[in-house]
C-alpha cells in the first residue's frame, strides 16, 4: 500500500484540491442531511469542515498523522474532530453509530484487495437504515502502464461491494459539477444500510 505519511511529509498530495469535493458539497447542500457523520481518509478535512457548517456532527479519520496534525491546524476551530485512525481497527464504540458515511478518495486510494474490508468497517459505522454517500472514481486518468492509485471502480464492481441484500441505492448519477479535469469522471451513489 502506498506510504500516505510519506506523500503528507513530502507534500506530494495532488489529491488535495484544497476544497471540499464539488458533487459533494452540492449533495449535502440539496439534501441537509442531519446527524452524526464520518469521512474516511479525511486528509487535510475540507469535507469535513464543510458537513460541520452545513450542520452535521462530523469527525474525519486517517492513517497519517501529518495529515490529522495539518488538519488541525489548517482548521483549528474544529481541531477535534480530526482523529488519527485506521479505518479497518475502529474504535468499538464508532460501531454502528454514525447517521452517514461521506466518502471521497478514500476507496480509491485503496489497492482493490481491500474493497472488502472498506466495505464490511463502513458498513459497521453507520446505524440501521444509515446512509453512505460516495463520490466515486469511476475513470481516473492514467499515464501508460501506471495502474494506481487512484484505482478506478466500475459501477458494476460497486454493485458487487454493496449488494442489494445489505445496500439500498437512493441515488445513483454523474454529478453534473467536479473539481477541474474530474468533470464525467466520478459518480454519485448514495446507499442506505438495509437493517
Amino acid at each position: 500500500m502506498t506510504d500516505w505519511e510519506s506523500c503528507y511529509v513530502e507534500g506530494n498530495t495532488p489529491w488535495d484540491k484544497g476544497a471540499p469535493s464539488p458533487p459533494l458539497s452540492a449533495w449535502v447542500k440539496k439534501n441537509h442531511p442531519q446527524g452524526r457523520a464520518v469521512v474516511p481518509g479525511s486528509g487535510i478535512g475540507h469535507d469535513v469542515v464543510m458537513l460541520v457548517e452545513s450542520g452535521l456532527d462530523a469527525v474525519g479519520v486517517d492513517l497519517s498523522p501529518t495529515a490529522i496534525q495539518r488538519a488541525r491546524a489548517r482548521h483549528p476551530a474544529h481541531a477535534d474532530r480530526f482523529h488519527e485512525v485506521d479505518l479497518f481497527a475502529l474504535p468499538a464504540d464508532w460501531r454502528g453509530s454514525f447517521d452517514h458515511v461521506f466518502e471521497h478518495t478514500c476507496l480509491c486510494a485503496l489497492p482493490p484487495s481491500l474493497r472488502q474490508a472498506y466495505a464490511e468497517a463502513v458498513h459497521g459505522l453507520l446505524k440501521p437504515s444509515g446512509v453512505l454517500v460516495g463520490i466515486w472514481f469511476i475513470n481516473p486518468e492514467m499515464d501508460p502502464g501506471e495502474s494506481g492509485p487512484p484505482f478506478g471502480i466500475s459501477t458494476a464492481e460497486l454493485d458487487l461491494l454493496f449488494p442489494s441484500s445489505q445496500w439500498q441505492v437512493l441515488e445513483d448519477f454523474v454529478p453534473a459539477t467536479a473539481y477541474d479535469g474530474r468533470e464525467g469522471r466520478e459518480r454519485l451513489r448514495v446507499l442506505r444500510k438495509i437493517p
